[in-house]
């Protein structure tokens, strides 16, 4: 299945200013964003109330959402556990403002009773399971750790590259990668979309996705420099984005249609990883076909750095 014809010729790369000129653009302004307006953390982050209810019966998780919402506790989340009669509810506590004591604290008895009331209101026979609170100081380790796991994830992206293709290779994809990102986090900044652990797993996820479609076009690359005896790089690296063009839109169009149903059919507790992958599908694929190769041509990558090392190279036979 061919979207794009293989021997297409779109030049790409002659449009290069204005992608990488975009680029740039969108980066500052998602540092703006995240600046100003900044991350919508939610309860994962910020601390707040969880809470675990059974039902001697099945019970519907939009039934439970209703008859929390007309209690107050509209931004709540509601999720099964492991069955039909078991749910896991999360909020922050400022959903409920009379449970907060003059200093400060969340009075974990008063915000517990009057969920439940909300719940056995519609459903007499909820019965509370357990509850706990999530303090704030736990959300800012959240924060350093997912911070930290993403740059880990980057650097060893870039070290993978490096040992795989060559330095220059590796740089372009790291460059890639921090635009998809940040681009990706601006996007969630500006719409003011909750983020949560889920989002944070989301946005991971993107990283590896994205590097997927870059390393495609970087092998097809090689592959070309090693064949070509006398194609200029920017020939080479056009006719490479070309070559894969269609293996590349098919495949985020098919990983976009996963997330599509996940958000359709998957529930609220998916929403946001759902929304933040399909953001980084776009993001990630534009990238790869006019960012990451006018990186590499601007890096200044040529046929000898990708031949294969044979025992004719002068530094190899001075080795015994």
């Amino acid at each position: 299945m061919e979207i794009f014809n293989h021997d297409s010729n779109i030049h790409f790369l002659g449009m290069r200013k204005y992608t990488i000129t975009i680029a740039i653009l969108l980066m500052i302004g998602s540092i703006v964003l995240l600046a100003t307006k900044g991350l919508n953390y939610g309860m994962d982050f910020t601390g707040g109330v969880s809470m675990t209810v059974d039902y001697e019966q099945p019970v519907e998780i939009a039934d439970v959402r209703g008859a929390l919402a007309k209690s107050g506790f509209g931004d709540a989340v509601v999720q099964s556990l492991g069955g039909t009669r078991q749910v896991s509810i999360r909020f922050q506590a400022k959903d409920d403002p009379e449970a907060i004591q003059a200093n400060g604290t969340v009075n974990l008895d008063r915000v517990s009773a009057d969920v439940m009331s909300a719940l056995q209101a519609a459903r007499p026979d909820a019965k509370l399971k357990s509850r706990d609170f999530v303090s704030a100081q736990v959300g800012a380790e959240l924060k350093s750790d997912g911070a930290w796991a993403a740059v880990l994830v980057i650097l060893g992206i870039m070290a993978y590259l490096w040992i795989r293709f060559e330095r220059r290779f590796a740089v372009a994809a790291v460059a890639t990668e921090i635009h998809d990102t940040l681009v990706t986090l601006g996007v969630i900044a500006l719409v003011q979309r909750e983020f949560d652990m889920t989002v944070l797993a989301s946005v991971l996820a993107v990283i590896g996705y994205s590097i997927n479609d870059k390393v495609v076009v970087f092998d097809r690359i090689r592959e070309l420099f090693r064949l070509a005896r006398k194609a200029e790089p920017e020939e080479i690296l056009n006719r490479s984005i070309n070559n894969t063009l269609s293996r590349t839109i098919i495949t985020s169009l098919f990983t976009g249609m996963t997330m599509g149903a996940m958000w359709l059919i998957g529930g609220p507790a998916v929403h946001g990883f759902a929304i933040t992958m399909l953001i980084g599908i776009v993001v990630g694929t534009l990238s790869s076909i006019f960012v990451a190769s006018p990186i590499l041509l601007w890096l200044g990558v040529s046929k000898k750095d990708l031949m294969p090392v044979t025992r004719d190279n002068p530094e190899l036979a001075r080795r015994p």
